[in-house]
C-alpha cells in the first residue's frame, strides 16, 4: 500500500491505496464521486476527464498515487460557490449551458465533455466552431452528433466572457 495525499474538489483526503489504482477508480469507489465516468479504460472516450492540477487529464490513466500533493476537480466540485464559475443556482455556467442547449443525451459522456470544455475555455476564452470540434477531440459522444455540444461549449464560453467583463 502507498499512502496518498490529495485534494479533490477543495477537500483533502488521505488513503492507503494500491499502487496500480487508477485515479478514475479511487475518485468512484474510494471517495464516492461517481460523476466520473468510467467509459473504455483505453483514454479513447473522455467519459474519466477530470482537472488534475487545473488542466484536464483521462483519470483512467493516471495511477491515483500520480495524484499524490495534487488538486483534483470532478464534475461534481463544478457545483460549488467557491467563486471559480458556479452561480447563484449552483451551476457552473457550462453546466447549465450543457442542459439549456441540449447538449447531451444519455448523458454519459457529459461529465467528461464539461470538464474538456472548460479547460479548453480556459486556454481559449473565445473559440471558433473548429476550435471547440478541435478541443474536445478526445472525448466521444455516441449519441448527439456533437452539434448541441458545440452550442453548449459557444454558449458558455460567452458567458464566462460576459462575467469576466463585469
Amino acid at each position: 500500500m502507498t499512502r496518498l495525499r490529495t485534494t479533490v474538489n477543495g477537500t483533502t483526503y488521505e488513503h492507503d491505496v494500491e499502487p496500480r489504482l487508477l485515479l478514475v477508480h479511487y475518485l468512484r469507489e474510494v471517495l464516492g464521486l461517481t460523476g466520473t465516468n468510467i467509459g473504455c479504460e483505453t483514454s479513447n472516450c473522455g467519459a474519466c476527464t477530470v482537472h488534475l492540477d487545473g488542466s484536464s487529464a483521462k483519470s483512467c490513466t493516471v495511477l491515483a498515487v500520480q495524484a499524490d500533493g495534487s488538486e483534483v476537480r470532478t464534475v461534481e466540485g463544478l457545483a460549488d460557490a467557491s467563486g471559480d464559475g458556479a452561480s447563484s443556482d449552483g451551476w457552473h455556467p457550462m453546466q447549465r449551458s450543457f442542459h439549456t442547449e441540449h447538449g447531451l443525451q444519455c448523458g454519459y459522456c457529459t461529465p467528461g465533455m464539461i470538464m474538456a470544455a472548460i479547460d479548453l475555455l480556459q486556454d481559449n476564452p473565445a473559440p471558433t466552431e473548429e476550435e471547440i470540434r478541435a478541443g474536445l477531440e478526445g472525448n466521444l459522444c455516441r449519441c448527439t452528433g456533437y452539434v448541441n455540444i458545440v452550442k453548449a461549449v459557444g454558449k458558455a464560453a460567452g458567458e464566462l466572457r460576459e462575467e469576466v467583463s463585469r
